[in-house]
């Protein structure tokens, strides 16, 4: 069992562990979650001992063995599966030994400790894991220095589930994934034989593959059991029954004091109410839940809509050299409200097809209409890198508003989170989700017709995602998604398109057969039919119904959000025809033409009266609005 005992860290003088205290048990998936900046990946450190607590204790049992993504990833000549099976320094060790060892007992040791420890199966178990991982046959046998830094990554998170560490310690593993990779990965850490310890914010992974859910809020831990849907099931559970006990305690504090303040002047009173006093002292008042709130994102939709189809390709292909393209065969168009998914690994074509899009890139063969009249917001995260680290959020905002005054630029910053305390704060100081916030907001800014959004949460947190997840559904325009958060993809997609074998077509499965149809793609051969029937049994229900569900509840909120806006753009303009009037009649010398003045007064009652008309119909407006919106989110 894992015993973290009234562990207390602080970084200059900060708490960020206060007298935290969790028991894990041996064998259990446990998904560690909390916001940004809780402390996570200081708990992590902590339990590895790379970190040392200012006091408390992390206890593991004896001869325990603890496993970590290697922060270096492999880059030399070694081909990625002897690199992985290099790891296992024992097994390694004990082979280089039997190759020389002529002292038979030696020997016999040896072959009964490699048998122990399964290393003629190493091979297969470690090429099985990188075909998982997204490495075919091929790849295997290349070097490592032939990959990009994300791919290599892949082979360090590969090379520490080879080892089988009896406490695995994952944070945010599928950062390094795609959609493909995040799929096997539940599957895998499903059925792992020791206790994983993985902090994520891809609530599908914590609900498949984790059976309780350890929060760090505060500097405090809980351990909650369930998945993550349990998890914030059973809190808002708990926190609901602790609002109506401080609601229930509050109320008998008022009564009590009423009680003193009324009666203590009284002679005959007195002792009951000194008694109140010290009842009232004695009463312990239970602390109000504060929840953070996360700021929404701030995606406008387009002011003027074209009709669809926005981009119409016909006969395509798409690559960087005519001889070998990447992409072939694309007939494919977008209209002006779909939601499109690209599935497909990496590697297979994905960022292609959203530069062809995008019209970044021209095709090879064939056409693309409606790239020239289409603007285009393109997400991808390498862009986070390409913030200058010394210019702040209100500098991006200045050369977007070049005419503002200061107020309506941090108005605007305050809409996308960024208030006075990270407005002027260097980008390099940023954490990656603030990053990703701002360059969403930077996408979106000229409220484009069609966003391109590559791995949008990598660094946002389960509460940030939910309010991007609600962003993208209130944005008019088209979206193209390319994500490994499958929660992100279910709940915004009405369209599924698979980029494989050189081309992109529309799949007209949902994510549970995909699922399915990977796992089984990806399962060492003699193992695939009962790998097609694990994940048949392990599929949920078909989730087809809830995107189309998804696109109809947007179809109906639509007519309510324009009456909405209607209304409140007939205040603003009765508001600001009020205020001429009124500006108007405060002039003296108006009145010295009576006739003109007895008319701009009565046109003052007239435009006063349309505009309580007017709020009051904006009013009603909204709140068909919100009572929809809440019904449909239901």
């Amino acid at each position: 069992m894992l015993h973290i005992n009234d562990l207390t860290y602080r970084i200059e003088g900060k708490p960020i562990l206060e007298e935290a205290t969790a028991a894990i048990p041996e064998g259990h998936k446990v998904g560690l979650v909390g916001r940004n900046g809780a402390g996570k990946s200081t708990l992590l450190k902590l339990i590895a001992g790379d970190l040392h607590a200012d006091q408390g204790t992390v206890t593991i049992p004896r001869g325990a063995r603890i496993g970590r993504i290697a922060q270096e990833a492999p880059g030399g000549d070694e081909s990625l599966v002897d690199w992985v099976l290099s790891t296992d320094i024992e097994r390694a060790s004990l082979l280089a030994e039997a190759e020389t060892a002529t002292d038979p007992h030696r020997i016999a040791e040896i072959q009964i400790r490699l048998a122990d420890m399964r290393a003629h199966a190493a091979p297969a178990r470690a090429a099985s894991i990188l075909a998982g991982l997204g490495f075919d046959e091929e790849a295997q046998r290349r070097p490592c220095r032939a990959f990009s830094g994300g791919w290599r990554m892949r082979v360090a998170l590969g090379s520490v589930l080879f080892l089988e560490p009896d406490i695995l310690l994952l944070d945010e593993p599928t950062n390094y994934l795609d959609l493909e990779g995040t799929l096997w990965l539940e599957s895998y850490l499903k059925s792992y034989p020791h206790t994983v310890l993985i902090v994520s914010h891809d609530r599908d992974l914590l609900n498949r593959a984790a059976g309780a859910i350890l929060h760090l809020d505060r500097g405090k831990l809980t351990l909650y059991t369930g998945g993550y849907d349990d998890f914030e099931e059973t809190r808002r559970a708990k926190q609901s029954l602790v609002l109506k006990l401080k609601k229930k305690q509050d109320d008998e504090r008022r009564r009590i004091q009423a009680f003193i303040d009324r009666f203590k002047a009284k002679a005959t009173k007195a002792k009951q109410a000194q008694s109140r006093v010290k009842a009232l002292a004695k009463m312990q008042p239970i602390a109000s839940q504060v929840e953070d709130r996360v700021a929404p994102f701030a995606l406008p939709s387009p002011e003027k809509p074209l009709a669809s189809p926005l981009i119409r390709i016909e006969k395509a292909t798409a690559g960087y050299d005519p001889a070998h393209p990447i992409l072939a065969g694309l007939d494919l168009r977008i209209d002006q409200d779909d939601r499109i998914a690209l599935l497909g690994a990496n590697g297979n074509g994905k960022s292609t097809f959203a530069k062809l899009v995008a019209g970044k890139l021209a095709p090879l063969s064939g056409n693309v209409f409606g790239t020239n009249r289409v603007s285009v917001g393109y997400f991808a995260q390498h862009q986070l890198d390409e913030l200058n680290p010394l210019s702040t959020p209100f500098d991006y905002v200045v050369k977007l508003m070049p005419e503002a005054t200061e107020a309506q630029r941090r108005t605007r910053l305050g809409t996308w989170g960024f208030g006075a305390d990270k407005a002027d704060t260097k980008c390099g100081n940023l954490s990656g989700g603030e990053k990703a916030r701002l360059l969403l907001a930077l996408t979106a800014f000229h409220a484009p017709h069609l966003l391109i959004l590559d791995e949008p949460t990598n660094h946002l947190d389960v509460d940030s995602r939910e309010a991007l997840i609600h962003a993208i559904s209130e944005f008019e325009g088209a979206v193209i998604l390319i994500s490994h958060d499958r929660h992100l993809v279910e709940a915004t997609a009405d369209r599924l398109w698979l980029v494989a074998n050189g081309t992109v077509k529309s799949y007209d499965g949902d994510m549970d057969s995909y699922r399915a149809e990977l796992l089984q793609a990806r399962a060492p051969r003699g193992d695939r039919k009962g790998a097609a029937d694990t994940a048949s049994l392990d599929t949920r229900a078909s989730r087809a119904d809830q995107r189309k569900a998804a696109a109809d509840r947007r179809a109906e909120l639509a007519p309510l959000k324009k009456a909405m806006q209607a209304a409140e753009k007939s205040v603003e303009r009765l508001t600001a025809e009020l205020a001429k009037l009124d500006e108007a009649l405060a002039s003296p010398d108006l009145y010295a033409d009576a006739a003109k003045a007895s008319r701009i007064s009565l046109e003052r009652g007239q435009t006063a009266k349309r505009l309580a008309e007017a709020e009051e119909a904006w009013l009603m407006a909204t709140s068909a609005y919100e009572d929809a919106e809440q019904s449909a989110s239901a």
